[in-house]
């Protein structure tokens, strides 16, 4: 199986980045990777360059982390993939399939909804994944979920809790979602602790292959840290929920979220029952 980041951030284009882009490509060959996706924030998230400078100049900014590690990346034969993580209402999506060029040809993106997002990447042959659709961080104000113009979400987020993963698992259960699992690295120290990511059997060739097989609900498999889930007690969703279905926003009711918990298998009050054993069901499900 070869073996993929798909959650990374480099000092250059994230503001919450602390290892350059170039460091990257020698650890991740070291353990066993195969590539990596550099995902850094961009316009409206965490992003490192201006937004003050001209369009041009703003991307030439932002591509700095990604073309350092892909250079280093070449220098050592080791798969460097780009990728995008945009930020809305605190809902957050990983983008696969563009390139430098479609940021260059499109300056009115910092303008665009998140329909107009996902269109656009749709036309130009890319995929959109939902990051941490149930992350609980004082940056998120209300819980934003999408679950028909995606081509999936992130199921595991290792730099998450479990909490928000077991329920990010069961979202993508209820909806029979495509799923893939990262790191959201941002500083290699931590590479140890956040193992995760996906596996496939067939080596992807470059982000515009990736985005096809989601596209094509070519499922990888995924990986994590095997303490990931251990000890953790019943799935609390703390936020407010709201959820994009038939076109339209409706309000996610508590009842109804513990409802998708509870046809999962998984507790809503007290401790769960063998939490590690519920995940490795949900995905084996999802698989399927």
């Amino acid at each position: 199986m070869y073996r993929y980041e798909t959650h990374l951030h480099t000092v250059e284009a994230s503001a919450c980045g602390i290892t350059p882009g170039r460091e990257y490509p020698a650890i991740f060959k070291q353990r066993g990777y195969d590539g990596i996706f550099i995902t850094d924030h961009f316009f409206h998230g965490n992003t490192r360059p201006s937004r003050e400078l001209p369009w041009p100049d703003y991307v030439e900014a932002y591509m700095k982390g990604y073309e350092e590690a892909k250079k280093a990346g070449d220098e050592i034969g080791f798969k460097v993939f780009f990728g995008i993580e945009e930020n809305f209402e605190g809902d957050e999506f990983l983008i696969y399939g563009v390139d430098k060029a479609f940021l260059l040809a499109h300056p009115e993106i910092p303008h665009w909804t998140r329909e107009e997002m996902i269109k656009a990447v749709h036309d130009a042959g890319g995929a959109m994944m939902q990051a941490h659709p149930f992350r609980d961080r004082d940056y998120i104000k209300k819980i934003h979920l999408y679950s028909e113009e995606v081509d999936g979400i992130e199921g595991i987020n290792t730099a998450n809790t479990a909490n928000d993963n077991l329920a990010a698992l069961c979202y993508a259960l209820k909806y029979q979602m495509m799923i893939q699992a990262g790191s959201d690295t941002h500083d290699k120290a931590k590479i140890g602790d956040l193992n995760g990511g996906i596996l496939y059997e067939k080596p992807i060739t470059s982000t515009q292959d990736y985005a096809e097989r989601l596209r094509r609900r070519e499922r990888p498999k995924i990986f994590y840290p095997e303490a990931l889930f251990a000890g953790m007690e019943g799935v609390r969703v703390k936020l407010p929920a709201e959820i994009k279905r038939n076109g339209a926003w409706e309000t996610l009711e508590p009842d109804e979220i513990k409802e998708w918990l509870r046809a999962a298998g998984v507790a809503t009050e007290g401790a769960a029952a063998q939490p590690e054993g519920i995940v490795a069901q949900i995905i084996q499900k999802l698989n399927a």
